[in-house]
């Protein structure tokens, strides 16, 4: 079943969902509040409970001290007495940024989304989020991490969250990124989401929440490259559930006998010719793993592997 759901998961490539310059953030880390005493000199804590300073007035930053001041006061010791990150923590401050990431790798309509932040948060949030961009096909578990010190920042900025739910799906945190990709929802009503929703509900062993989302009214109006995204994880939803009929009146509604050399052209004729061969109609598929490899000139599939073997198979 892994096998299969990974030949037929949206492609992380051209075909996500979002194609706004990569992923996205999360739980606001506010930092600690510690209420202070008064000192001798008879300062009075402030309303918000800071402590006064030597001149007896109210500490400047209000008593409060986040995961950055914790750090910066835990590198003044030795090594050898600096206490381990908590989890929180080393969530919050994320992997190392490159110093060659700036932020402005990010496109127009990404940055614009974060300028309501402070001008440094925004911009350590937008070096995040590009450094998880330029990660997330070669090593996506560190892009997810770095998407998750954005969240930390920024969890209420729908393409942070966005962000966080591709990561989490690339490096397969389905649970995660399904969560993450329906907060987004709530707060821009996207719909590209529900291909990589659908199949993170496939990958959890809920292929029939899959159905339920790739029968929903806005499918209808995607773009042909999502919808095909939509009816490989439906086929595949229904392979998951025995229903190999089905899975293949699925796929054969889809344009498989298009003229385009797009990848999603390929996955679906894939898809169709290893369905084919699951229901045991191996000239069928031997057909059409040729008809895919025919059009397949940046060979993303094994589709020439796969008809060489039904041949030998079959002669």
């Amino acid at each position: 079943m892994a096998e299969d759901r990974r030949s037929q998961r949206p492609a992380r490539d051209g075909a996500r969902p979002d194609s706004r310059g990569g992923p996205s953030a999360r739980r606001g880390a506010k930092p600690e509040s510690r209420g202070g005493k008064p000192e001798s000199r008879g300062g009075k804590p402030d309303a918000r409970g800071g402590k006064p300073d030597s001149r007896g007035g109210p500490r400047r930053d209000g008593g409060r001290s986040g995961p950055d001041r914790r750090q910066r006061e835990d590198w003044k010791r030795p090594r050898e007495e600096q206490v381990p990150r908590t989890t929180d923590q080393a969530e919050y401050d994320g992997p190392p940024l490159p110093e060659e990431v700036t932020g402005q790798e990010l496109d127009r309509a990404v940055i614009n989304q974060l300028k309501g932040m402070p001008e440094k948060l925004a911009a350590r949030v937008a070096r995040h989020l590009a450094a998880a961009g330029m990660l997330i096909d070669e090593d996506p578990e560190t892009a997810y991490r770095h998407t998750l010190a954005a969240r930390a920042r920024a969890s209420r900025i729908a393409i942070v969250r966005e962000a966080v739910g591709e990561a989490a799906y690339a490096a397969g945190h389905y649970a995660e990124a399904l969560s993450e990709l329906r907060a987004a929802k709530r707060m821009n009503g996207a719909t590209a989401y529900l291909p990589m929703m659908a199949d993170c509900h496939r990958a959890l062993g809920h292929p029939e929440q899959s159905l339920k989302l790739a029968k929903s009214p806005s499918v209808a109006n995607f773009a042909p490259e999502a919808k095909a995204e939509m009816t490989l994880v439906e086929a595949g939803a229904r392979r998951d559930m025995g229903q190999l009929d089905a899975a293949l009146r699925t796929l054969e509604l889809a344009p498989l006998a298009s003229k385009s050399r797009s990848s999603w052209v390929v996955r679906l004729r894939y898809a169709y010719a290893d369905t084919l061969e699951a229901a045991g109609r191996e000239s069928d598929a031997l057909a059409w793993f040729h008809r895919t490899n025919a059009i397949d000139s940046d060979q993303l599939t094994d589709a020439a592997d796969r008809a060489e073997l039904l041949e030998k198979r079959m002669a």
